[in-house]
């Protein structure tokens, strides 16, 4: 785990990126913006995770660390003696964690639950979807006060790195670590809508996947979503996709969601 620091004095803020080895967008987003060295009225911490996972190119080494907290420093696994680290050194910041996805091209934000901390950063974030997690969180880092997760935009792609950029300037703004800004709530938007993750989408051992419904987009009861070998799935009742690709997750398409509200800007 690799720590860098902007401003003097104990940082109350904190971004993370590489959780996962396989999504290097946050780790080249923090590179740009320490290269920027901007001026900083609050202390912030950079960290950099699993660099082992970073360096060989894959998710994870041994266990899913985003699936691993609380984490323990005697446990068996790298991933999760370095979860009890990582835990941490976060423990008292506020705290964004950048991610990637093979589901969805633009970005969007995960919180454990819509609380103050959500309801005072997210609307300041390029982003137009807000996901509450509560049940399916079980392990991940946003399971801690004041995390917010960030989904910047597809694996592997430039678009992703450019965003997560701007999102680490908006997190900066929105908790008043970036000196002379003022936070901007819009992005040419009128509110963040708030979908709740449900059930797991499971696969069936096939070895080709198919997904037809487009994320955030409500798929109606009777309707194809996804097929395996070519054998359709097709929605008992209506839900909201989040997260859904044919190869994103190894046992599971994504999940079932519901729209239960918005966050005005």
């Amino acid at each position: 785990m690799r720590i860098e620091q902007l401003g003097e004095g104990t940082p109350e803020i904190a971004v993370v990126a590489a959780v996962h080895g396989d999504e290097p967008c946050g780790v080249r987003a923090i590179e740009r913006v320490l290269a920027e060295s901007p001026a900083v009225e609050r202390p912030v911490k950079f960290v950099v995770a699993n660099e082992v996972a970073l360096q060989q190119g894959v998710r994870y080494v041994e266990e899913d660390l985003n699936r691993a907290f609380p984490g323990d420093p005697d446990a068996d696994t790298y991933e999760r003696r370095l979860a009890a680290d990582l835990a941490r050194e976060v423990r008292d910041c506020t705290t964004l964690s950048l991610h990637s996805t093979q589901s969805y091209a633009e970005p969007f934000a995960l919180v454990d639950t819509v609380d103050a901390v959500a309801r005072s950063v997210c609307p300041y974030l390029p982003v137009s979807v807000l996901v509450e997690t509560e049940a399916e969180s079980d392990g991940r880092l946003i399971e801690y006060p004041h995390v917010v997760e960030v989904e910047c935009g597809l694996q592997g792609s430039e678009e992703a790195v450019d965003n997560a950029v701007e999102l680490i300037h908006s997190f900066l703004e929105a908790t008043g670590a970036l000196l002379d800004d003022e936070p901007v709530a819009g992005y040419d938007r009128d509110e963040v809508a708030v979908y709740r993750l449900g059930r797991p989408v499971p696969k069936n051992g096939a070895d080709e996947y198919e997904v037809f419904a487009e994320n955030f987009e409500r798929v109606a009861a009777g309707e194809a979503f996804a097929a395996a070998e070519g054998n359709e799935l097709v929605a008992e009742e209506p839900f909201y996709p989040v997260l859904m690709s044919p190869y994103g997750y190894e046992n599971v398409f994504g999940y079932r969601g519901e729209r239960v509200g918005v966050l005005d800007s």
